[in-house]
This record gives C-alpha cells, structure tokens and sequence, in this order.
C-alpha cells in the first residue's frame, strides 16, 4: 500500500515523496480515508506511529478542495489544531507547512513563552490554520485578535496529556467558541475515564481508530533496569554511555532542577549534555532541542511536560533517571525511542525507592522487565546505611530501598507518588 492509493492530491503526494516517505505507517492507512470522508474521529495511537501527517495530510486536502471565499481581503481561521506544549505545536506547525508546500493555504503557530505581537500582526493578515497551545491561544481570544468561529476542523492532538497538564477548563472555554458544525478529530495514546467522557462531549459519530494496544509500550524498544544506590545514578549512567559509546540519549529526571543538575554534571564527565525543561525561555529550549537533534549535544536531559511531543527521528536511547509518579508517563517516555519501524532501547535506573513505582509500571504493561547489573555498579543499598546511621525514624521508609528495620532494597515500603529523587529538592 502506498500514499498513492488514499485518494491524495498530487501536491500532497508530491510533498510527502520529497521528504522521502513512500509507505503509509498503520495510522495513515486507516486516519487518512477517514479524515477525507469527513466525519468525527477517535484515535489511539502511540507516539511515533505517524499520526501528525494522518491527520495534516487530509485536513490539508479538505481544507483545499472546499476553499471559500476571503472575507475583508483575508482568509478566516479554517482549522484550529490544540497540542499541550509548545515543541509539540512547533512540530506540528511544522509538518503542516511542510506537506501543504504546493497548496495556497497559510498557517501559523501560537504558544507563549514568547513575544505575542508577532502572532498579533500574523493573526492580523488572516490564516488558514492555527497550531496552537490553549493558554495561548485564549488570551489571544481575550484580546480579540483571533476569531474562531468559521472554524471547519478542529484537532486534539495528545488530549490525554492536555488532560494530564490540566488543560481541561481552556479546553472547554474553546469549544465554546466553535461552531457546532464542524469536523473534530480526537487523538490520544492512551484511553482513560477522562479521555472518553471528553469525547462523548466532543465528537459526534466518531469513527474509532486504534493501532496500539492500551497502556502499552512500543513493541520495537527493549526494555532493562538497572538496580542502582541513588547516589551512584549519575557515576553509573556516564559509564554506560562512555563504555557503550551511546551518541544520543534522551535522559528523563523529575525536576526542573535536577534536570540542569544532570546536564552539569555530565558535562563535567565529558558527556556533552544539556537540559529542556519548563522554566528555560522558548528560545533555550529550541536551542537546546537543535544542539541534540544535530549531535552537538550527546545527551538532553528533560522533563516529562517539556519533552512531550519531541519529535526526533530514530533515537537509538531513552533513559528513566528517576521513574514517572504516573505509569502511562513511561509509556510515552519510552515512546520517544522505536519510532516509524526502528528499534530502541529504554533503560532505567532504579533506586530501592523506586521499587513500588516500578512495580506500579510492570503492573500496567502486564509484564517484568529484565533486571540486568554492570560490574562494580551494583546495587548495596549504601544510601540506606547512611539514612539509618543519621537517625531515621523507626517504621519510616528510608532514602533507598532499605526501610528502617532493616531490610533490604527492592522490598521498599515506599509510597508511590512520593518523590526521593536525588534531585527533588535541588
């Protein structure tokens, strides 16, 4: 099967041959012919699947072929695509610049973090499309410089992170603002309580789509532990991208600042590294991603909100430094690696105080993943030593894994959810 037979125009056709796809990925098959007959859509898919151009390529094609006329010398928004962070948006702003290359449509992207005038003057001239983050997106709403009332489709793009980030007020203050004719499109890895009442409020009619299992996790990535005392994580992750020669590697940690921490101190270990995360300004942060994407920069290290969406083409490592709170956010970690046909590898290292979420994690994919050790990195529970010796109140969980009475590593009383990260207070 190729694009050739999903009823695609010759400029889309065109522009996805240039950028050097011949095959459609599953979610293409399927989204593209269902997209262009026009109905409402829900779909589960996974990170990396292709679902940006399942859903770019026909709304381009749409949007073109019933073009109407321009009101006061300037085309109405059209179609509004929401994504939770602003990579996310640049990405998909991007995509859709690039497939719509050959058509007369203009589009534009909004997020904050940086100066709104220019999105003011843009919005202004008139565009076709709108890539947008919610926040953003309302105050220019607020501000009346964006009308989104002759809105034809409307996309969601990862709704269950919008969901996760606490976007669902902005979400609904949006709807509010479309006609109630219209195309909606409904995309998500995962299909929670949450997700599923936001579509029965959404969509009308949907057609269901679904090419990944739920809560599951890339089937070309594999998967390791490393049991590891937290205060010999970082000694133990510069080994193995020294010793393996790993070139680029995602690393997630839990917070902002031990985010920059991380990158610091591997660069002190001769690991060119650097940090992406909420608090770095939009111009750092897309800095940050180009320095990783063209291997100035061997390691980025993020946190789960910055680093959703990132679009990076066969990244060969994701490392969990500290385990997710949440266990569908290792999903979409991992996610980030085994993209369009490659394989990956997801490696975490794991402190005794991990145990519970990493139990929490197997639980959820219906599986253990294989616990591997590196000579002389193995796991001693020192730190509990240390927390025991200071004083640690009896029936307390201590820092790593050995909980007040004694008892070792991965029998870890801790609860899940509470963060002991080396960095959580950094």
């Amino acid at each position: 099967m190729t694009f050739d037979t999903l009823g695609l125009k010759a400029e889309l056709l065109r522009a996805v041959a240039e950028m050097g796809y011949s095959k459609p990925t599953p979610i293409q098959l399927k989204a593209i012919p269902a997209v262009l007959n026009g109905g409402d859509m829900l779909a589960g898919a996974q990170t990396g699947t292709g679902k940006t151009a399942g859903f770019t390529l026909p709304l381009l094609q749409r949007l073109h072929t019933s073009t109407k006329p321009k009101a006061a010398g300037k085309p109405a928004v059209r179609a509004l695509i929401l994504t939770p962070t602003r990579e996310l948006a640049a990405q998909v702003g991007e995509s859709v610049a690039n497939y719509g290359r050959y058509l007369p449509l203009s589009s534009t992207i909004i997020f904050g973090g940086v100066n709104i005038r220019p999105q003011i003057n843009t919005l202004r001239k008139g565009v076709d499309i709108v890539i947008a983050t919610p926040g953003r997106l309302l105050d220019h709403v607020g501000q009346k410089t964006l009308d989104l009332s002759q809105v034809e489709i409307l996309v969601l793009d990862e709704a269950d992170r919008m969901l996760d980030m606490g976007f669902i007020h902005d979400i609904r203050k949006i709807m509010a603002l479309l006609p109630q004719k219209r195309q909606s499109l409904l995309f998500s890895a995962t299909f929670s309580n949450e997700i599923k009442n936001l579509a029965d409020k959404l969509l009308h009619k949907p057609v269901m789509i679904e090419v990944a299992r739920r809560n599951t996790a890339a089937e070309q990535v594999s998967q390791t532990v490393y049991p590891i005392d937290k205060s010999r994580k970082r000694e133990l992750l510069s080994h193995l991208i020294g010793s393996q020669n790993w070139q680029q590697v995602l690393v997630f940690a839990r917070t902002k600042h031990g985010s920059n921490r991380l990158a610091q101190q591997l660069e002190r270990d001769g690991i060119r590294s650097t940090a992406i995360h909420g608090n770095k300004s939009q111009g750092a942060r897309t800095k940050a991603l180009a320095d990783f994407k063209a291997g100035r920069a061997r390691v980025l290290v993020a946190t789960d909100i910055a680093a959703r969406g990132l679009d990076i083409e066969q990244l060969p490592f994701v490392v969990n430094y500290d385990l997710p709170n949440i266990p569908e956010d290792y999903v979409h970690r991992i996610g980030r690696t085994g993209r369009a046909g490659h394989t990956g590898q997801a490696i975490s290292l794991v402190a005794g105080d991990e145990t519970r979420l990493l139990q929490a994690i197997e639980k959820m994919l219906q599986k253990k993943i294989t616990k591997e050790h590196v000579k002389g990195y193995e796991y001693k529970g020192e730190d509990t030593e240390k927390t025991k010796s200071a004083g640690a109140q009896p029936g307390r969980s201590n820092n790593n894994g050995r909980n007040a009475n004694g008892r070792n590593s991965f029998k870890s009383k801790q609860r899940p959810g509470r963060s002991q990260s080396r960095y959580a207070n950094a």
